[in-house]
């Protein structure tokens, strides 16, 4: 039997950082002998992906509270790198891909140290911290989109632009006809467990307000589980059709009855409607580090393959929005056709071929 080369995806605990890692490791494990690594926040992201080898070890950020906080996290960052040379030393990888997020911090310096090959990826428009603490010693930075930000200089020739790491079966998404009108919104709302929440307390009186001025509207929302029942009750007093799900189903059998979508800025989601072809309305989390979100979402704004609102725009300007995409569906026929012309279906190739070229450097 062929000994499979060793490789180690490291993740940070966010849905924005765990899920490409995820999608890498589903890709590779066929070929290579796959371990992916995160905490326990990244754990609630997982459960899906069910046939990955997945370890979990402490992280932790740095707390800046008062000067007793930042010691304490030095000294974990410091025994979290002791104990990732310790795993290292036992689980030697050929390559250690950092996915980003702080939990990949300890365990891609601990590489460094002992001289294994890592590459970090970054699919924000903005590089995130952790990442650019990196820079330094990391072999190659592995990028979604040649506009990232917060790169100096020096660093521009360790820079690959590869794609957004996302679900093949949404890649493989047939493209949407345009010119096809309709007489119905079939609305999509996505979200993490922040957005989740804010979005049930803020969108369901403004869908109330677009069905009270004439607009046939079908919403399929995502939410936490506690929500559930609240939400069911108050579209079914409005007399609104609805669908309620929660994060562990099936994304894309929503993705193929959507015609438009609301989402929270997150560079994966967003990746992942375009690649699909659905129109969405992008709307920033005004609390993301560096205010990544909203460079994301301009990103897309600018390139017009979707819609900006700001969250505390959103009592005022998504009724007009709704109502003028209701009157004239050409409206998002622009933008199914730009999205037509943008897709990642070639980053699974491109991280083929980087691989191979470091294995044999």
């Amino acid at each position: 039997m062929i000994k499979k080369t060793k490789v180690l995806i490291v993740v940070g605990g966010t849905g924005g950082h765990v899920l490409p890692g995820c999608n890498l490791a589903e890709h590779l494990k066929k070929d290579y002998d796959v371990k992916v690594v995160t905490d326990k926040r990244g754990q609630q992201f997982i459960k899906q992906f069910k046939d990955l080898d997945i370890l979990t070890l402490p992280s932790s950020p740095i707390i800046k509270s008062n000067i007793f906080t930042i010691l304490y996290s030095f000294l974990f960052i410091f025994f979290s790198i002791l104990r990732s040379l310790i795993f290292l030393t036992f689980n030697r990888p050929s390559v250690i891909f950092g996915m980003g997020g702080y939990a990949s911090f300890p365990i891609c310096v601990a590489g460094a140290i002992l001289r294994i090959k890592f590459v970090i990826y970054e699919n924000n428009l903005i590089i995130g911290k952790t990442n650019k603490y990196l820079l330094p010693i990391t072999r190659k930075v592995l990028v979604s989109f040649k506009e990232l930000e917060g790169i100096p200089k020096k660093f521009n020739g360790k820079i690959i632009e590869i794609g957004n790491i996302i679900k093949k079966e949404i890649i493989n998404i047939p493209k949407k006809k345009t010119n096809i009108p309709f007489q119905k919104i079939n609305l999509l709302i996505l979200g993490g467990s922040q957005a989740a929440k804010t979005f049930a307390q803020i969108l369901p009186n403004i869908f109330s307000e677009c069905v009270n001025q004439g607009i046939d509207l079908r919403i399929y929302q995502q939410c936490l589980p506690n929500q559930n029942e609240e939400l069911k009750q108050f579209y079914q007093k409005k007399d609104i059709e609805f669908q309620i799900f929660n994060f562990s189903e099936n994304i894309i059998d929503y993705f193929l009855k959507a015609n438009l979508a609301i989402t929270r800025s997150g560079s994966s989601i967003l990746a992942e409607l375009t690649n699909a072809n659905i129109p969405f309305i992008s709307v920033p989390l005004p609390s993301s580090a560096d205010n990544h979100q909203l460079k994301n979402a301009n990103y897309y704004k600018r390139k017009k393959l979707a819609f900006l609102i700001e969250e505390v725009d959103l009592k005022n300007n998504l009724l007009y929005l709704i109502k003028e995409i209701y009157k004239n569906n050409l409206i998002l026929d622009e933008i199914i056709k730009n999205q037509s012309q943008y897709s990642d279906k070639n980053v699974y190739n491109n991280i083929d071929k980087i691989l191979k070229e470091l294995r044999y450097k």
